[in-house]
């Protein structure tokens, strides 16, 4: 890819560039829509990931080109407020992290930018986060920041994404893709932002299957389950839901903000438990837990979809007592998550090209991954 991208710059702009910064996606093993009630998440990076190839401009322009759409192009200056740009909607990613990186005071130079990734898109493995990432470190290196602090480079991404995009998405996404450690999923304490390296067992593969449903979060339904849960915590008077152990009686909190309390109360527990039986090889058990937190997002947080739970429910049943399977990101189509061991991976995904087919009609795209490490400079 990097061999593409550089062919993508020298074309556009005429020269090499500089320098290639790149992030990776994520696949979030457990815990949903926890990161912004301040609770406990469990994701991993991946090895697909977004580049972006980098030159110093002598003017306070930044020009981009997104090799991923067809060679789209985008312009905006430095010298006045950044705005987002309705008409290029993929370029605000680039454009909220400029911005916010000014904010926090570095003296960015005009750039000139080509960007290239290899995630499909609509699966729900953080496309965006891996963008403002990704975007973020090489206009900070040539800053000469390129030792900017990793929880900074991906706050000022999540700001980018609330301000810039329009989803009030939590912290995960951007944290894990910034700092991520290979071979080890990353249990992250949202309210804290400490993260802590959980190694996967010898053996144990990571399997992402593309439902071929695209989903779209900045329509409504993700900011509204977030504005539920945050009428629970206000109900129960405490900061966020994460301030929980166990879930209280109703009251007079209405029926389906005290769903959404209930699914993340839960969610929360089970991401550390899980974390617990991944350090110790407990297939059995984390395979338990994905099975009640996929049960609780199609139950009670509601952003599961009929097709995505008999893809669950088919690799569940391949996978047996020697793993887990669950719905993973944001919901409303997107990808399925399995743990499971790399001698079982054959027939898992046999039993899931025999038994599934995407809203086109064709074979799911399925991925066989090992955790990556975050953000860097190439």
């Amino acid at each position: 890819m990097i061999d593409a991208l550089n062919r993508l710059f020298r074309q556009s702009f005429g020269e090499a560039p500089e320098l290639v910064a790149r992030a990776p996606g994520r696949v979030n093993l457990i815990g949903e829509h926890t990161d912004y009630n301040d609770g406990f998440v469990l994701p991993c990076a991946i090895s697909r990931q977004t580049m972006v190839a980098a030159r110093r401009r002598g003017d306070r322009q930044v020009r981009i080109v997104a090799g991923d759409i067809g060679g789209a192009t985008a312009t905006f200056s430095l010298s006045g407020p950044i705005l987002p740009d309705s008409a290029a909607p993929w370029s605000n990613y680039v454009r909220g992290v400029a911005d916010g990186l000014i904010e926090a005071g570095l003296d960015l130079p005009g750039a000139d930018l080509a960007i290239m990734g290899n995630m499909p898109q609509g699966a729900g493995l953080s496309s965006s986060a891996a963008l403002e990432n990704a975007a973020g470190l090489a206009l900070a290196a040539m800053a000469g920041r390129p030792d900017l602090d990793r929880t900074r480079l991906a706050l000022i991404g999540q700001r980018a994404e609330h301000h810039f995009a329009g989803c009030q998405c939590g912290i995960m996404d951007q944290l894990v893709s910034a700092r991520a450690v290979a071979g080890a999923a990353l249990l992250i304490d949202c309210r804290s932002l400490e993260c802590t390296a959980v190694p996967l067992p010898e053996g144990l593969a990571v399997m992402i299957v593309h439902s071929g449903i695209e989903r779209g979060l900045v329509d409504g339904a993700y900011n509204l389950r977030r504005q539920q849960c945050e009428a629970a915590a206000r109900h129960f008077e405490v900061a966020a839901l994460r301030d929980l152990a166990e879930l209280p009686p109703p009251g007079q909190l209405d029926p389906l903000s005290y769903a959404r309390a209930r699914h993340v109360v839960g969610e929360n527990a089970r991401t550390l438990a899980a974390a617990a039986a991944l350090r110790i090889g407990d297939l059995g058990q984390l395979g338990e837990l994905m099975a009640q937190s996929h049960a609780a997002m199609r139950d009670d947080f509601q952003i599961t979809l009929p097709a995505i739970d008999a893809l669950v429910a088919l690799l569940q049943d391949a996978i047996g007592g020697l793993g887990g399977a669950r719905m993973t990101g944001g919901g409303f189509g997107g990808a399925v998550v399995a743990l499971l061991p790399a001698t079982e991976v054959e027939r898992a995904r046999s039993a899931v090209l025999a038994g599934y087919r995407t809203p086109s009609g064709g074979p799911p795209l399925v991925m066989i991954e090992a955790p990556a490490g975050g953000a860097s400079l190439i």
